[in-house]
């Protein structure tokens, strides 16, 4: 089993002004054109031939490129067929076409532009179809990466394990996966549970794979990180002018699964004045971006899991009883690796094959002495936790034999100063308690863990570092 990266961020980095080249030779359409965009936050240049384009388009590195057909040095076709085979160049380009140059406009979609509009333009009509083809373009390039992205993890992910858990959950995603195998019926929502580390993003991962949707975007949605004062638009995506900020129209994370999986990674962190709406998403399969009021369809399958407990949060009015309900259609939930004992050589050993293959190092062996410490070791953080400690033990011994000094493994749980007890305790191992203790209530999840001691998660970081944790 592997740790995985998201494939679609869920906080992404705000959007900067784009960039537009308008390759156009009547001087005053030309201008008009560039103050309309300018208006609307877009940054022009303008070339009135083939041989400035040519050299402004290397230059400024453009998102859109708006061609005319008839230039004074040649066809617009002629440049497109450049950009596509002598650049390389995948930009997004909107043909602009005089009334009888239908077959070019056809020609230039043939080479891979984007759309093509009929002249005179109506400077309105225009500046939509811009955005229109800048918000596709950005959207088909985020969705082509992931794909990338993620059939590259599913390819490396491997849910090892001979317990009768695992046994267990390996036969529930057999299951479901046979539910899943009509790519025109939406599968039930999936709830994994499970403490932090245990791999429910590979459990998702997983399920995904083995639908018939395995060819269609997976995105996962850590909703932890998401930002506060951007979650609602990240999720939901938002609409031109919907709010301060709001330059261009974007897609939100949601719709950008479109008929494909939706993973919303530690779900018990979504506010609570959002639950309402992703409830009405679940229930209508309907999404409104923020500043509209048009509905568009939600054909993703959604996948939901929470290192916490949703019941007793729904008990306590910090989630949404109705929401639980309706995620929890079926429920898979993790075994903690403590609870895996026969699981712990088979995934150390495989970890440490994949650290020596990955940086080049020869075949790495456990010692007796590692084995036994490593199953005697209580693993608060489970699988991440092991992960890491197995990749440093590996980079430390430079391939070879994994000796247990190289592990430095400590049950946080075995010292007196971990029992509670502040007898005969310095302030050093009284803040140490503290530390060791939230971060196995919170499964070593630094946020919350900061949280519950009421200190910022930089210090408390810097406690971990002083520490060695």
């Amino acid at each position: 089993m592997q740790e995985s990266n998201p494939l679609v961020t869920s906080a992404e980095i705000p959007v900067l002004e784009k960039r537009i080249l308008v390759i156009e030779d009547e001087n005053v359409f030309a201008k008009a054109v560039a103050k309309r965009l300018q208006r609307a936050g877009y940054r022009i240049e303008i070339a009135g031939d083939l041989k400035t384009a040519s050299v402004k388009f290397r230059s400024s590195s453009p998102d859109l490129v708006l061609l005319d057909m008839r230039l004074p040095d040649g066809s617009g076709l002629d440049f497109l067929s450049d950009l596509r085979n002598k650049y390389q160049s995948g930009v997004a380009v909107l043909v602009m076409s005089a009334y009888g140059e239908l077959e070019d406009a056809v020609a230039a979609m043939k080479l891979g532009a984007s759309d093509y509009l009929k002249k005179p333009v109506d400077l309105e009509e225009l500046l939509l179809n811009v955005e229109k083809v800048l918000d596709k373009d950005e959207l088909t390039r985020k969705l082509t990466y992931s794909a990338k992205r993620e059939q590259h993890a599913v390819e490396e992910v491997a849910f090892l394990g001979e317990c009768p858990a695992i046994q267990s959950i390996r036969e529930q995603v057999g299951r479901i996966a046979q539910l899943s195998q009509s790519p025109d019926m939406i599968p039930p929502t999936i709830l994994i549970l499970g403490e932090t580390g245990t791999g429910k993003d590979v459990i998702a991962r997983l399920l995904h794979a083995n639908s018939a949707r395995s060819h269609k975007p997976f995105v996962h949605v850590d909703c932890a990180s998401l930002p506060k004062d951007l979650i609602e638009s990240e999720l939901f995506g938002h609409e031109k002018g919907a709010f301060t900020d709001a330059h261009v129209t974007r897609t939100g994370l949601i719709e950008a699964a479109e008929d494909g999986t939706l993973f919303l990674d530690e779900i018990g962190e979504l506010p609570i004045n959002l639950q309402s709406k992703l409830l009405a998403v679940l229930e209508r399969r309907t999404i409104r971006r923020v500043g509209t009021t048009q509905e568009r369809p939600v054909a993703a399958w959604i996948i939901a899991a929470s290192n916490r407990d949703l019941e007793t949060l729904s008990e306590k009015g910090e989630f949404r009883s109705d929401l639980y309900y309706r995620l929890n259609v079926l429920s898979i939930t993790m075994p903690s690796l403590q609870d895996r004992d026969g699981d712990i050589i088979l995934l150390t050993r495989y970890f440490a094959g994949q650290t020596a293959k990955r940086y080049g190092l020869p075949a790495v062996r456990l010692s007796k002495e590692a084995e036994e410490a490593l199953c005697n070791y209580n693993w608060p953080g489970n699988i991440r936790e092991m992960k890491h400690l197995i990749e440093r033990a590996v980079l430390l011994s430079g391939g070879g034999q994994i000796d247990a000094s190289m592990l430095s493994l400590v049950n946080k749980n075995t010292s007196a100063a971990d029992n509670g007890s502040l007898e005969d305790m310095t302030l050093s191992e009284a803040e140490l308690s503290l530390i060791r203790q939230a971060l196995e209530r919170t499964g070593h999840n630094v946020s919350r863990a900061a949280r519950e001691l009421g200190i910022t998660r930089m210090a408390l970081r810097y406690r971990i570092k002083k520490y060695n944790l």
